[in-house]
């Protein structure tokens, strides 16, 4: 694949806590300027970007992020407002907790919540892999599925690993038909974003889009 197809599936990140308005307008023209699927934001700077940039770019922020263990009521109110604020996708990151307490039909339940809030906006689940036994990864996979979420994300960035081609390997396996994967975390080269998309992979979170395209 050349960077160009490459770039086309990445969401063009910048998360961190201590993110500028500067740092966020400099990945809104490097996304305009190489065409990424989004820029992924935080919350706090949708409406502004929105407001700035139009319909020029597509907005992705985050519910429930990093850790996820903010009630259900608290991310379905983030996603209406995300939305209200012009938010184009989603992606929420479940209860782990939940997951380790063995109420995968609670987490079920909190992303069918989340997902009738976004109605015909595209739903990414971050399910932190790296957090996760198989058995549950698995569980996560039904869970995704069943709740009618887009796409299944394999983690924040922000836990103790990132993405793994063995999580992309299960994933496929045991997602339904129409779910998707976005494979996050520690991918920062053109030959590991290369290496998932062929995988299986549909979308790829990374803040390395620039440097990539920039790549001699």
């Amino acid at each position: 694949m050349d960077r160009k197809e490459i770039i086309a599936h990445v969401d063009h990140t910048q998360l961190k806590a201590f993110a500028t308005w500067e740092d966020i307008e400099k990945l809104c023209e490097e996304a305009m300027e190489y065409k990424t699927a989004s820029i992924c934001i935080p919350p706090c700077y949708v409406k502004r970007v929105r407001q700035k940039y139009g319909n020029r770019l597509k907005i992705c922020t985050v519910v429930g992020f990093p850790l996820g263990y903010s009630v259900t009521e608290a991310k379905v109110e983030e996603t209406r407002k995300a939305l209200e604020d012009g938010a184009d996708e989603i992606d929420m990151v479940i209860n782990i907790s939940d997951v380790k307490n063995g109420d995968y039909d609670k987490v079920t339940q909190e992303i069918i919540s989340v997902k009738r809030e976004c109605l015909n906006h595209i739903l990414k689940v971050i399910v932190e892999t790296c957090y996760l036994t198989e058995k549950e990864k698995i569980a996560m996979c039904h869970a995704v599925t069943d709740a009618g979420a887009e796409y299944i994300k394999t983690s924040t960035g922000f836990g103790t690993a990132g993405a793994d081609m063995a999580d992309i390997s299960l994933f496929k396996e045991y997602i339904g038909d129409a779910v998707r994967i976005k494979a996050a975390g520690g991918i920062r080269t053109k030959e590991d974003m290369e290496a998932f998309l062929g995988a299986g992979c549909d979308r790829i979170g990374s803040s390395a889009a620039a440097e990539v395209m920039k790549e001699k």
